[in-house]
């Protein structure tokens, strides 16, 4: 990736991190010291922080985002299992909701105005409901992972290999125009994302980054607009079910049960042929309703060609229908799925 973004979003990450700080210093008298960035294990950090507070001294390992979503609070309950030190996350604002889940999930937390979770027995603070004066926490999203775009880099995720793909090509490949192509893979060539290696060819770097900001991205952003119809059924219907993958494949909750057999699906998700809707609908018995808990959603990647042909679809997809209903028995199914089928993936 490109060194100075590097150094730019490193420099960025500090200067939350030291707010942060400084705001928790409000609550608590403390002197802090950042450490350069280090590798434990198999995570990577932004710094290490050390803290004294009256006469103890802690450690954490830190990692800073610039801001808090569901996709991150997951992955974070990652991280801190692998740490050397304690997890703490710094960020810019924690909303309450936000605060407890974090707080359920044991991860220690800091944001620039001043909630926090710290619990380093004998110390203990949780502070939530502080608002920030001004909307700056919400940070704008770029072009990028804001509509279609977020399809191509679907399929870079799945295949990174496409990267090096002849614009024209991968613009048939996600159904989607050739400049649409075009200024999706020159902003993550902007953004360090991938590599123009000229006559070399390009690469797709840094995977887990881009995941992470196309899970947060994609319920909001592409999902909504693929949505075909919201339906109820039977009572565990898709229990019997043989899916045509030609016609649809399971998503969310029912490809999590599928794949992890641990979850006890309470929505369905579909992904289906535009074109097949009706036969999906009629040979399923599905009736609309707005307030359905199944969702049929317009599949946007081609079927074969390297693409998958099973019943279900690929664990991205999954792990991101699972944030997205970020309720906990979802999150810590998401969280398996991500410990048994992404982390070989990304790495």
């Amino acid at each position: 990736m490109n060194t100075g973004n590097n150094e730019h979003n490193r420099e960025g990450g500090i200067a939350i991190l030291r707010q942060a700080m400084e705001a928790l210093a409000e609550l608590v008298r403390l002197e802090y010291v950042v450490e350069p960035i280090c590798n434990y294990g198999e995570g990577q950090y932004d710094c290490i922080i050390r803290v004294k507070i009256v006469e103890m001294e802690l450690r954490w390992c830190v990692e800073v985002k610039n801001r808090l979503t569901k996709a991150i609070e997951l992955q974070a309950l990652l991280w801190k299992d692998n740490a050397k030190h304690p997890l703490l996350l710094a960020t810019k604002y924690v909303p309450p909701q936000a605060a407890v889940r974090l707080k359920e999930n044991g991860i220690q937390f800091v944001d620039t105005v001043g909630n926090a979770f710290i619990d380093q027995p004998p110390l203990f603070i949780f502070v939530k409901g502080n608002r920030p004066t001004r909307d700056e926490t919400i940070a704008p999203v770029a072009r990028l992972f804001k509509g279609v775009g977020l399809k191509i880099v679907y399929l870079l995720l799945w295949r990174p290999e496409l990267a090096d793909w002849p614009y024209r090509e991968l613009a048939e490949t996600a159904g989607v125009a050739l400049g649409t192509v075009n200024a999706t893979v020159t902003e993550l060539i902007k953004k360090g994302f991938i590599l123009n290696m000229g006559k070399n060819g390009k690469k797709l770097l840094d995977r887990k980054a881009l995941f992470e900001r196309w899970v947060a991205a994609y319920p909001d952003n592409l999902k909504p607009k693929l949505l075909l119809g919201r339906f109820r059924g039977d009572a565990d219907w898709w229990k019997d079910v043989e899916l045509n993958p030609d016609c649809a494949q399971w998503g969310g909750e029912v490809a999590a049960a599928k794949l992890t057999g641990y979850l006890k699906p309470g929505t369905v998700t579909l992904y289906a042929d535009r074109k097949r809707l009706a036969d999906l609908v009629i040979a399923n018995r599905l009736k609309k309703d707005p307030h359905g808990n199944v969702e049929i959603v317009e599949r946007f990647w081609p079927l074969g060609k390297g693409f998958g042909e099973g019943d279900t679809v690929h664990p991205i997809l999954v792990y991101a229908d699972l944030v997205e209903l970020g309720e906990q028995r979802t999150m810590e199914t998401a969280r398996m799925i991500y410990e048994q089928h992404l982390d070989r993936h990304f790495g």
